[in-house]
């Protein structure tokens, strides 16, 4: 086993420890974590030494590895981040890693042509961008949609680690309606990105409905060993998006056939850019195109139809077709006050 893996495992355990603001954390607290990391990824069950972690420490606070990790000792005791915002991984990375990514780049970019690596092309391609600009190779090439200021992006490998290792968290959330920040018992299941904004599929302890969690109103969240992780039986989390558009769903919803006039000027559009994965045309004549989308109704439907404007009319269900009038109505009453 390369030394250079192991070490990197160590680093980003205490990393994540000091990350968490919930508990204090001792010599011994930073040593058992990171000896129960080691076990689960490696296998590797005689622990590490308290040296070890010591000048894991040092070497963090240094600028040896390009961290200058702001670490400190609290009451000669509790090892945590001066800094909270701080994260080795917020960290630039070295030339040799770079050189190390490329590799692996131009690995992935020969394997690129196999059907179990299409849905990786973008991946490859934004990594391979990412690395050349780093580097200041290359002009930037290719710009991918992003959003420098949007929150919560630094949970998503935490949560996709509690989610695949099926454990519990104690997770403090604060809804945008919400005045104060609530904590509770959740058990994740799945990780879920619409338009560049993401969001946590879950379960708290006291409901058994699914909840929708948006990373961005995530304030903090811990694991909890000690709490059994419950499944949630009977959804297919693989298939569990499939009839709706954004992430706005209960389990009781069922889809309806939602029938769309496009006018002449942007059935191109619509039909080279589907708005859903069930479109199929139904007609198409001098006036625009008639096509069905088979989805729940929803606020991100509702929004994607009004943001065709007058070019698109809703022809069914009525309910639907009800719904959207009234928010234009209101929107036209707001530009003759």
């Amino acid at each position: 086993m390369s030394a250079n893996k192991l070490a990197l495992i160590r680093y980003k355990t205490i990393d994540e420890c000091l990350k968490n603001r919930f508990r204090k954390w001792t010599l011994d607290d930073l040593i058992e974590k990171v000896s129960d990391a080691l076990y689960e990824y490696e296998g590797i069950s005689s622990g590490v030494s308290k040296r070890t972690i010591q000048a894991d420490i040092q070497l963090m606070r240094s600028d040896k590895l390009g961290y200058n990790a702001p670490i400190i000792v609290q009451d000669k005791k509790f090892y945590t981040y001066e800094d909270a915002a701080y994260s080795i991984t917020n960290a630039p990375i070295n030339n040799a890693d770079v050189e190390k990514m490329k590799e692996v780049v131009g690995v992935l970019k020969h394997l690129n042509g196999f059907s179990y690596f299409d849905e990786m092309s973008d991946l490859i391609t934004r990594l391979e961008n990412n690395l050349n600009k780093s580097t200041q190779q290359s002009k930037n090439c290719i710009q991918f949609e992003t959003n420098k200021l949007l929150k919560g992006i630094q949970h998503i490998n935490p949560l996709y680690q509690a989610i695949l290792h099926q454990r519990s968290l104690l997770l403090e959330y604060k809804s945008f309606k919400a005045t104060e920040a609530h904590q509770q018992v959740y058990y994740p299941y799945l990780l879920k990105e619409y338009r560049n904004r993401w969001f946590l599929i879950c379960k708290t302890k006291k409901k058994p409905t699914l909840v929708t969690l948006a990373l961005d109103r995530i304030v903090e969240f811990q694991e909890l060993p000690n709490e059994k992780f419950v499944e949630h039986k009977g959804v297919n989390f693989e298939r569990y998006f499939d009839d709706l558009l954004g992430v706005t769903k209960s389990e009781k919803d069922r889809p309806y056939k939602v029938i769309l006039h496009v006018d002449k000027y942007n059935a191109p559009y619509v039909l080279t850019k589907p708005l859903h994965s069930s479109q199929v045309l139904l007609k198409e004549d001098e006036t625009g195109i008639l096509i069905r989308i088979d989805v729940i109704l929803n606020f991100e439907l509702e929004r994607e139809i009004l943001g065709f404007g007058e070019s698109m009319k809703v022809i069914g269900p009525r309910k639907l077709a009800g719904i959207i009038e009234k928010r234009l109505n209101k929107a036209a009453k707001k530009y003759g006050e």
